[in-house]
């Protein structure tokens, strides 16, 4: 585990010297464009992902790694030290990992390599909106005569789901000048320019061949790989005297505007010190919006590293010019349901109301016949595709979600309320995938549409179809939002219909979901069969801001989920009392995907379960302190120095003691845990959510309506 005593979450000789928890500890820093870099406090790349530069050729999608690594050694008083460290097929390395003295992680990536001879700082820095990656060397000598420090990038032109066998006859054609190098592959098509501001560029063309991906292998996936290099950057070093040298790279698709980009961080480099003031600047704005939006939360240093994990999932879509949410670092693509389960987290809570807008902008421009998009593919970003019967209702949730933290009416109603109407509209008619409203109001659709959607062979593991427990729930939180959105409009009719629909679909959920024997809700109903499964997809039927339930109901509903499902950092998605439970998420695609959904820990639930907690104890001081001890602070204390340094991972394994796996870094991990944290454990809450709530509750109750919309409110 990393060292939590410095703000800049520091890897000392203790951990590094441990090769096989070095190799488990990594990191990622991103561009707001999809693309990022990332490895391990080794230097060692020990995953496919992993790379110095991965660019986003078609925002933030098309992500390939262009650089694979930059690999150092230093000539010095006629010793060498190679500080590249690698893993090769058969278990060769090279390099030496003892010269290794620190890694840290804040305010960017810095290994610091120690020797006799020198000291030699190594920061990796990702400018904001750019296919680009700077790499810092500053020197500290300690040899007597001239030494030389040498770099050689291993390249690469691959897309980040595959891997590079020199067999299959991908060419590199590079162009050199005594500072730059200029690398072009054929189809796809990408250019890389890489340059120094000292020293020279030697070219000396070849292959290194089977570059062994531990957590790949163990995956059972594609884990070698071949890397080109078209020479080395020779840099001389003057005794007594401290230098810093700049490694700067660029990629795109055509050269003109690879070479702009190029040029322009060359001449932002060309005052590092400056420039690095500048990139620290960004992140630490992000930290001072977040204190002013909540001037009563200190700003802890596991707090400082949320708020800066939460803005790498924010990211630009091309297709739109507005922003969108990765769902996950390494693999995966914006997805409608992460993006709009993490807006509030994300955006809201860290005062990012503009970034709020356009994700929402963003979704609704692709609203295809009343569904959200579920997904943009990584290697066809422009077309969605529409699998899901959530996002869409996350959709609305989002929506009110921002206007409790903004008040911004004017913008929902120009922007966005049309989509909402017809999205309510096509789901009482019927639209794709077998979306439609039952008689008894409620939702009915088919097979592998909510985000329990994992597959083998083709088939879902947890199919679900029929009517999912918190897809009703979300239909009738959508509706009260069309009701309280109607009513500031002047649609009185319209919230009347919106009001007396919500009534019919919690008469049906009442009647239907509750299961007596268990004092909790069904997972699923189907005509007449009804699963039983403990499972936490009911515990939103509690945290969404419009319940079907009275208070009762709802304490029952928190008990058995605590009881059943927590798990540490999370809930389990199975009751280890299920038949089907699977508490380890390994081996290969089948045996994960089995587990995934059926006892796996998710981190992202610790959000609803913790305002759930809350909610039934009326947000009070001990309740909100003990759920704080035991919910919230293992995951800031312990998780985010595992894994994906000063982030959080997408899942767990179900089984003690709960190990990282999945995504390193997952957008609604992150933003979940955080939302609740603010809100509802230092009850830092949405400026008008009070004007808001209160005023809808007030109008239901003089109109003689439920006054269980008063009571969870």
């Amino acid at each position: 585990m990393a060292d939590r005593s410095s703000s800049q979450l520091s890897i000392g000789p203790d951990i590094l010297n441990d090769l096989a928890k070095a190799l488990n500890l990594e990191w990622i820093i991103t561009n707001g464009l999809g693309g990022y870099a990332s490895s391990s406090v080794l230097g060692t790349n020990t995953r496919k992902y992993h790379g110095v530069l991965v660019a986003s050729f078609n925002p933030p999608v098309d992500r390939r790694v262009v650089l694979s690594k930059l690999d150092e050694r230093l000539f010095a008083d006629g010793e060498t030290y190679c500080f590249g460290v690698n893993e090769f097929n058969k278990g060769m390395t090279s390099g030496n990992p003892k010269y290794l003295e620190s890694f840290s992680r804040f305010p960017f990536p810095t290994y610091t390599y120690s020797t006799s001879k020198a000291k030699i700082e190594k920061t990796i820095v990702m400018p904001y909106q750019k296919n680009a990656i700077v790499i810092s060397y500053r020197v500290k000598p300690s040899f007597k005569e001239k030494a030389t420090l040498r770099i050689t990038p291993l390249v690469n032109s691959r897309h980040f789901h595959s891997v590079t066998r020199r067999a299959e006859g991908l060419k590199f054609v590079c162009e050199a000048s005594p500072q730059r190098v200029t690398i072009e592959t054929g189809e796809p098509k990408s250019i890389l320019i890489i340059s120094s501001n000292s020293g020279r560029f030697i070219l000396e063309e070849k292959w290194v061949n089977d570059f062994f991906f531990r957590v790949d292998s163990s995956l059972g996936t594609s884990s070698l790989d071949d890397c080109y290099s078209p020479g080395e950057f020779k840099i001389d070093l003057d005794p007594g005297r401290e230098t810093r040298y700049q490694i700067v790279v660029a990629a795109g698709e055509k050269i003109d505007s690879t070479l702009t980009v190029h040029s322009t961080m060359q001449s932002a480099c060309a005052d590092f010190s400056s420039y690095l003031k500048k990139e620290t600047g960004r992140l630490r704005n992000l930290q001072t919006k977040f204190a002013e939006t909540h001037p009563n939360i200190a700003l802890e240093d596991w707090l400082r590293w949320l708020i800066v994990a939460a803005d790498s999932f924010i990211v630009t879509r091309g297709s739109t010019k507005t922003k969108t949410v990765i769902a996950g670092y390494h693999w995966f693509e914006d997805w409608g349901r992460d993006s709009l389960i993490s807006l509030p987290g994300l955006t809201l809570v860290t005062g990012r109301f503009d970034a709020a807008k356009e994700i929402l902008q963003t979704f609704n421009q692709y609203c295809l016949r009343g569904i959200i998009p579920n997904r943009f593919p990584d290697q066809d970003g422009r077309k969605p595709v529409y699998n899901t019967v959530d996002a869409t209702l996350w959709f609305f949730n989002a929506t009110l979600q921002y206007l409790k933290y903004t008040g911004d009416f004017d913008f929902v109603k120009e922007k966005l309320w049309t989509t909402m109407q017809s999205v309510i509209e096509h789901h009482i008619q019927g639209t794709i995938n077998d979306i439609q409203l039952d008689n008894d109001g409620l939702i009915m659709h088919g097979p592998q549409l909510t985000w329990m959607d994992a597959i083998i062979d083709g088939n879902p593991v947890t199919s679900r179809e029929g009517k999912a427990v918190e897809i009703q729930t979300l239909w009738f939180n959508a509706l009260k939002i069309m009701e309280l959105l109607a009513a500031r409009f002047g649609s009185n009719h319209a919230a009347r219909e919106y009001h007396s629909r919500a009534e019919v679909a919690r008469k049906g959920f009442v009647e239907k979901f509750w299961n007596s024997e268990k004092n909790c809700l069904f997972d699923v109903i189907n005509g007449e069969e009804k699963d039983a499964s403990i499972r936490p997809n009911q515990i939103l039927s509690v945290a969404l801001d419009f319940s079907m339930l009275d208070p009762e109901k709802q304490s029952s509903i928190v008990a058995v989920v605590h009881e059943k499902l927590w798990a540490v950092y999370g809930l389990r998605t199975l009751s280890t009392d299920d038949s089907k439970y699977q508490g380890i998420y390994t081996g290969g695609w089948n045996a994960r995907n089995y587990a995934y959904h059926n006892g796996t820990v998710w981190s992202w639930l610790v959000g609803p379960f913790v305002t759930s907690f809350l909610k039934i104890r009326n947000f009070n001081f001990n309740a909100r302190k003990f759920a704080f001890k035991s919910f919230l602070e293992p995951l800031f204390s312990e998780q985010m120095l595992q894994a994906g340094l000063g982030t959080v991972s997408e899942i767990f394994d179900g089984d003690p003691p709960h190990l990282p796996r999945g995504c390193i870094s997952q957008a609604w991990s992150v933003a979940e845990p955080l939302r609740a944290y603010v809100e509802d454990i230092s009850l830092s809450r949405p400026r008008y959510e009070r004007s808001i709530m209160g005023e809808f509750c007030e109008r239901e109750c003089k109109e003689g309506k439920s006054d269980i919309t008063r009571r969870n409110n």
